[in-house]
């Protein structure tokens, strides 16, 4: 049991402090949390540490009242309005602070009392926080008037800043093996060691921890590799008591089946590198260079028949170089993707990573309930979900491995899949999920609340976990929580060759986070690692109310990247939670806003369509807030001065700080979208050609490209909205191009059931389904606006100066004819330009359109030598013309062209 020390006792004259290892292995064996001793009641964590001696209390006064902090080691603490408190062994009584001093994270704390602890009694702290440890306000006869817990991160990092530079986790090594797990509020960690990912434990060691330090550790003789190990901790949790919990390493290198156990492991082994492990890598990119495809690595290859069975859904997939998958990929590279960015592959918690289910779809109609309820009926045991539930960051997903309940394996075979990537001339990027876990609390798969409870999740007021995000937010504010995440960060750049990394609801985060992490990561490479993220401003920390976020728009000078939401609304219509009959009513500039109206589409002005018009010419500019262009309005402004709700339209100081895109794993696809929005009778021919012109949208627009994979195949997900748990079926990808999904039955009734009576008509008409040969054309479409964007750095161009001084709209402002998007851009000078001029046209239109741009007469523009090319995919391209001696250009109906000057 726990070895009871008193309260400040020799703190400063001893140099380490051993707590006495649990009674029995069983310990080691038993159930994942045990209470040791009941808690007092619950309370409201309503307080603030603003530094090791001093707190706040919002909403209380000081006058009549005198404050304390009392402490019981055990909990059981008698807090009884109007009573003396009873059970505590320790008080320390406080001062109210006057002093004007401003606590600037903690801005957002609403005002009240600020207390300070006497200067005597500060450095008995750090062994009051292990314990139950309340403020309390008294009136002149010690009755209790009003009592709360602090929230305890803010004395956590000032008194543990030097752990920040600690290491953690498991480090084997020659002669001894070092474990270090970082637990201030603990009373005892002991470590269990097991030889192997099953069977009962082989040892229990007591873990010390260093005066000044909240990292426990130990140091074993021997190189342990191949061991598992857990960790009992100790720790009082306020509103349950003294807890002992068995939990995993926050650290974890790898883990067995279901992440009960981790692994010691060296990851600089030999034998956890595949042959030629590191000479593949690619070199680094400028941002603007990027042109991602996004990838699930469940869908790559689950339905691929030309990928050995055993291979399917896996990382091993992805060295199977014959595929049709893989084929696919490696055509893509040829023509100009750069990244594949790959949906989570760190240890998440939703598919079971042994025996997991695979539903059985029978032959049912196209709108059919049958195939969803099959698929749900399996969900919460099947091999799929997107993963955006973390359990271990910096631990690959086992579900993806041969083996998950071997530890090393999945290493190995993570590895040979980015090694195979790289050998086929792709960088890999992942996707990382840093603002939230799976769990919080007490819960089973909870893992960093139930170490340091209540530092590692964001608090609301009331000191519950906040939810913004979907599930329970982490502080990267805190200081440990944001080297967890640069650690594990650095990790994937390090050890597994991870090339850029996709940060999922990335204003979650700190601006200065984010920062720091990028030099870590550019460190640990030798070189530049691409970051891009979702800067969307919500929540609790929306528009800077807790810190500078990693935001839209505060991240501008940072050269990290933000997807951009106004091209991608502009282009779809609408904004991502349309239901209802918005999904139908919303068109955009793609699908017929204002010049095809859908059969339920409500009268719309030609100014709804400049206004779009507009925002996707914001997109291709980069974003850039101090572009200037005419407008629709009649007026040339900047582009943060034209609107986006109420928000300005372009946010970013560089192009590298916006990413463009028309669709990702969120969302319905825009083949979906496009089957809502476009009229019904739209033939599968201009539904193709619609799906191109939005693929040539984020291909020509400056900044990073983002598409999502099987965009170029036309993908389907049957209508759904949200296909993340939603099953191989709904998320299949046909790399044969035979079939792109759609008219798989109703989606997921969860998400979609309230639309169904909305979907049931277009799944059941066959004319909107496309034949192969429509998706062989699209793909082929797709490569030849990747050749055209990898033929010149003038679509890519890496900065404000050269965008502004060679990029110029061409009918834009209020005489603009909004069915056509144009511009020229100027490479005279241009190292590596390849072209004197270029001249895009993007016409969504369902007939020619001509312009006369009398600027550009004389001009000896010819078609690009890609869109010139006898095999090239869009044959209508080649009757685009320019006339010279007018400047009129002519653009045939839904079509992409670009010309330029030799």
């Amino acid at each position: 049991m726990v070895r009871r020390l008193l309260a400040g006792l020799c703190l400063g004259l001893v140099s380490w402090q051993v707590a006495a290892a649990p009674a029995a292995l069983g310990d080691c064996d038993g159930p994942l949390a045990q209470t040791l001793a009941p808690d007092a009641q619950a309370l409201s964590a309503s307080a603030y540490w603003l530094d090791r001696a001093h707190l706040q209390w919002p909403g209380v006064q000081a006058a009549q009242a005198h404050f304390a902090l009392v402490h019981a080691r055990a909990g059981g603490l008698g807090l009884h309005m109007g009573q003396a408190v009873s059970g505590a062994d320790a008080r320390l009584d406080l001062q109210v602070d006057t002093t004007p001093a401003v606590f600037e994270r903690f801005k957002f704390v609403a005002s009240g009392t600020r207390l300070r602890v006497r200067e005597g009694d500060v450095v008995r702290l750090p062994e009051l926080l292990k314990g139950e440890l309340v403020l309390v306000a008294l009136d002149d006869q010690e009755h209790l008037l009003a009592v709360t817990q602090a929230q305890t991160p803010g004395a956590l990092d000032d008194w543990y800043a030097a752990d920040t530079h600690a290491e953690l986790g498991s480090r084997p090594a020659r002669e001894n093996t070092r474990f270090a797990l970082w637990a201030p509020t603990a009373q005892a960690v002991a470590l269990c060691r097991y030889a192997s990912s099953q069977g009962g434990a082989i040892a229990i060691e007591p873990l010390k921890t260093q005066v000044g330090s909240g990292v426990w550790s130990a140091s074993l003789t021997g190189n342990l590799s191949g061991q598992s190990y857990r960790y009992l901790v100790d720790v009082f949790v306020p509103g349950v008591g003294l807890v002992r919990n068995l939990v995993t390493d926050p650290y974890s290198i790898s883990l067995n089946t279901d992440s009960q156990r981790s692994l010691v492991a060296d990851l600089d082994a030999p034998a956890l590198k595949p042959t030629g492990w590191g000479s593949q890598r690619p070199a680094a990119k400028a941002q603007t260079d990027m042109v991602v495809y996004e990838l699930h690595v469940r869908d790559f290859s689950a339905n691929d028949a030309t990928v050995p069975a055993p291979h399917r859904g896996k990382y091993l997939a992805f060295t199977d170089g014959a595929s049709n998958g893989m084929k696919h990929l490696k055509a893509l590279a040829q023509a100009g993707v750069t990244d594949i960015h790959l949906l989570p592959v760190f240890d998440f918690a939703t598919v079971p990573e042994a025996n997991c289910k695979t539903a059985t779809i029978l032959k049912a109609p196209a709108d059919s309930p049958d195939q969803q309820a099959a698929a749900m009926a399996v969900a919460d045991k099947d091999c799929f979900n997107w993963g955006y539930d973390p359990w271990h960051y910096g631990a690959p997903e086992g579900s993806y491995a041969s083996d998950a309940d071997d530890g090393a394996v999945r290493i190995v075979e993570f590895r040979r899949m980015v090694q195979a990537l790289h050998e086929a001339g792709l960088r890999v990027g992942m996707d990382v999920v840093y603002n939230h876990t799976t769990a919080a609390g007490q819960k089973p798969k909870s893992l960093l609340d139930r170490i340091v409870p209540g530092y590692y999740q964001r608090l609301d007021a009331q000191g519950q976990v906040e939810h913004s995000t979907c599930c329970d937010n982490t502080a990267t504010e805190h200081a440990m929580m944001a080297k967890l995440m640069i650690d594990t960060a650095v990790r994937w750049v390090r050890d597994y060759g991870i090339d850029s990394l996709r940060f999922d609801l990335m204003a979650h985060q700190p601006r200065a986070a984010m920062e720091s992490l990028q030099a870590a990561v550019d460190q640990a490479r030798g070189g530049h690692v691409n970051l891009i993220g979702e800067g969307w401003n919500f929540g609790e920390i929306a528009n800077g109310a807790r810190f500078v976020q990693a935001s839209q728009l505060s991240l501008n000078g940072s050269g990290i990247g933000t997807f951009s939401d106004r091209g991608r609304d502009a282009a779809r219509g609408g904004s991502a939670g349309d239901s209802g009959a918005a999904l139908i009513q919303n068109q955009g500039w793609l699908n017929g806003l204002v010049f095809a109206p859908n059969e339920q589409a409500p009268k719309r002005t030609e100014s709804d369509l400049m206004a779009a018009a507009d925002l996707l010419r914001v997109g291709l500019a980069g974003s850039l807030r101090s572009f200037e262009m005419p407008t629709w309005q009649g007026k040339t402004e900047r582009l943060d001065q034209i609107r986006y709700g109420d928000q300005p339209a372009a946010y970013a100081s560089e192009p590298s700080e916006v990413v463009n895109y028309v669709e990702n794993h969120d969302n319905q696809t825009l083949f979906d979208i496009n089957v809502l929005r476009l009229p019904e009778a739209t033939s599968a021919e201009d539904r193709a050609r619609v799906q191109v012109l939005g693929m040539a949208l984020t291909a020509f627009s400056q900044g990073v490209a983002y598409f999502h994979a099987g965009i170029d195949l036309l993908r389907s997900k049957s209508l759904d909205r949200n296909s993340f748990d939603s099953g191989d079926w709904f998320n299949r990808i046909d790399w044969s191009e035979q079939d792109n999904g759609f008219a798989s039955g109703l989606p997921p009734k969860g998400d979609n059931g309230a639309d169904w009576p909305r979907l049931k008509p277009l799944l059941a008409d066959p004319a909107i389904k496309p034949k192969p040969a429509n998706i062989a054309w699209t793909a082929a479409a797709f490569r030849d606006l990747l050749r055209i964007r990898a033929s010149t750095p003038l679509l890519h161009l890496p900065s404000a100066a050269e965008i502004k001084a060679r990029l110029h709209f061409i009918n834009a402002g209020a005489h603009q004819n909004p069915l056509v998007l144009a511009a020229v851009i100027d490479g005279q000078g241009y190292a590596g330009a390849n072209f004197k001029r270029l001249a895009y046209f993007i016409n969504t239109g369902t007939e020619t359109q001509y312009l006369l741009v009398p600027e550009e007469k004389g001009q000896p523009y010819a078609l690009h030598p890609v869109l010139a090319r006898k095999e090239a995919a869009d044959k209508s391209a080649k009757l685009a013309h320019f006339e010279p001696l007018t400047g009129l250009f002519s653009v045939p109906p839904r079509s992409a062209v670009v010309f330029v000057v030799p």
